[in-house]
């Protein structure tokens, strides 16, 4: 006699996102794993007096969705400390970190971020707002974007930042008209104060890993490459890991220190780890910045304000020489190497890396991949595939909004711009997809980023479509973060789709998204979230 389900689901459409049987109306679990897809005869023998039967009522069960490229922790320490990301604009960002250091009297420092370059004339918020708010302690609130940091006077001066501060060779101090710094401090420079920011406690890393946890389950996610682990970051996953509290899969990119070189090897190998649903078998190298403060690396000069080259065609963090050699060390030593490339000068570099590590070591699985792909040269594309090189997309920036349209395109020129995020360009080639947030650079909510992929339009707005070419099918936005995902992180086997065996890694959404226009994707909600059959996640609505 087969023994009943611990758990089914019926009532309403199954998108299984599988290419044997793509829709079905009733799942059932046990032992957190799938043991029926179908129809209600199907799963009606597994109900017995212990099953719990979730009708979903028209609502709709997809896979788990799984993020590619997410800073969770770093996104539980701004929201447990001045958190900017609720500000609309520069009077809400000041009146919020009013609020936050009355609120900390305590507090040495005040630390977060989240502020958006768009509310600031030139992208580059100045000191002397932060000075008017907070004039006796130091300020240090890190981008949005985590490519740049906005401090006060007081940071600069207990931080020996001063007229005299040379900029560092990956990144710039914005300056006023005499050389003194202007309170933005740009990519590297930003360490420059953030260094002498008191570091957080194990309880706070581990407090904010579970805040970030809690985030992304209520936004359906149920596993994530987090994509910069340092040691304090890892320590807070392995105790999360050890305890029971985490509750996601995770694939850590341990963090490559761009000042040095292949002598960090061995350090990486030695904190290479599988604890529970914890692993840390992939390396995060940043090769560029990003456009809006010109230090994505880019084959050709940035333009000025009237149109006109500027000389300037960004930072290359890693030498290229010097990325091929550590990238076929590390190919050698069985890590998968995830880059951060925005510019096309960049992606190239990352490309010319994973060539030369197929040369020097053959083939493998490893499964390489290049994240953000702002700008990508035509040229480049095919190269995905050729190489299998993964494009991990984060689909929510590929549309008129703000930060594009005023701080990136006009330097850019037209060409470049029709260059980028070429996402149906690389379908078209043959690339493997995988999709992610960069939360908190961006909304975790996978449905807005979904959003976009599909209509090229920001949620919520009338703009223009932008590069309408380049839109993808709802299925493979949906796959990309799923089973796209999961074979990155080498979880497809058993997660990613829903099929019977595989763990029962599920969301159920508030409606079925192949059912509504696609203009209307991101109003899409998650009521309910389950991995291997526990709910972690529950909307009130549900």
């Amino acid at each position: 006699m087969t023994a009943p389900a611990d758990l089914v689901f019926r009532g309403g459409p199954v998108h299984t996102l599988g290419p044997v049987r793509p829709t079905a109306t009733a799942v059932a679990v046990r032992d957190g794993r799938i043991v029926a897809v179908g129809d209600h005869p199907d799963v009606r023998p597994l109900i017995g007096r212990g099953t719990e039967v979730v009708d979903l009522a028209g609502r709709a069960l997809l896979p788990g969705f799984q993020d590619a490229h997410v800073h969770p922790v770093l996104a539980g320490l701004t929201m447990i400390q001045c958190d900017l990301h609720d500000a609309r604009d520069a009077v809400e960002a000041v009146a919020a970190i009013r609020a936050y250091a009355e609120a900390n009297p305590e507090a040495e420092w005040i630390s977060g971020g989240g502020w958006s370059m768009e509310w600031f004339p030139g992208g580059t918020p100045s000191r002397r707002l932060l000075d008017a708010v907070v004039p006796d302690r130091p300020v240090h609130l890190i981008n949005r974007d985590g490519h740049g940091a906005w401090v006060n006077t007081r940071a600069l001066e207990l931080s020996g930042v001063d007229a005299s501060t040379p900029d560092p060779a990956d990144g710039r101090i914005e300056r006023e008209a005499g050389g003194a710094p202007q309170g933005t401090l740009h990519e590297g420079a930003s360490h420059l104060v953030g260094r002498h920011v008191p570091e957080p406690t194990a309880e706070m890393m581990l407090r904010a890993l579970q805040a970030g946890q809690r985030r992304l389950h209520a936004a359906g996610v149920t596993a994530w490459q987090d994509a910069m682990v340092d040691p304090k970051v890892q320590r807070a996953y392995l105790a999360a890991a050890e305890s029971g509290l985490l509750t996601a899969r995770v694939v850590g990119a341990l963090w490559w220190d761009r000042g040095r070189g292949e002598e960090q090897i061995p350090e990486l190998l030695a904190r290479k780890d599988e604890v529970g649903r914890f692993r840390t078998t992939s390396v995060k190298i940043m090769q560029d910045g990003v456009v809006e403060n010109f230090t994505a690396a880019m084959t050709s000069s940035y333009l000025n304000g009237c149109g006109c080259l500027t000389g300037n065609r960004g930072l290359s963090f890693v030498d290229p020489e010097a990325l091929r050699g550590c990238v076929t060390r590390l190919d050698a030593e069985g890590f998968q190497v995830h880059v951060h490339a925005v510019g096309d000068r960049a992606v190239r570099e990352a490309l010319d890396a994973f060539e030369a590590a197929r040369a020097a070591n053959g083939a493998n699985d490893h499964r390489h991949h290049i994240a953000h792909l702002q700008v990508v040269h035509p040229d480049d594309v095919p190269r995905f595939a050729a190489l299998g090189i993964t494009a991990n997309v984060q689909p929510l920036w590929a549309a008129h909004e703000p930060q594009m349209d005023a701080l990136t395109i006009p330097f850019l020129g037209p060409e470049r711009v029709a260059w980028q995020y070429p996402f149906g360009d690389l379908v078209r080639a043959g690339a493997p997809l995988a999709a992610g947030s960069d939360w908190p650079v961006s909304s975790p909510n996978p449905f807005l980023g979904i959003h976009v992929a599909v209509n090229r339009t920001p949620p919520g707005g009338n703009a223009e479509v932008f590069l309408p070419e380049q839109r993808l099918s709802l299925t493979a936005a949906l796959v990309a973060y799923t089973l796209g995902t999961a074979r990155l992180n080498h979880l497809n086997a058993r997660t990613g789709t829903i099929h019977k065996g595989k763990l029962a890694d599920l969301v159920v959404t508030d409606r079925d998204p192949y059912a509504v226009p696609p203009d209307e994707l991101a109003e899409t909600s998650v009521l309910a979230t389950y991995v291997e059959g526990e709910r972690v996640h529950t909307d009130p609505a549900f």
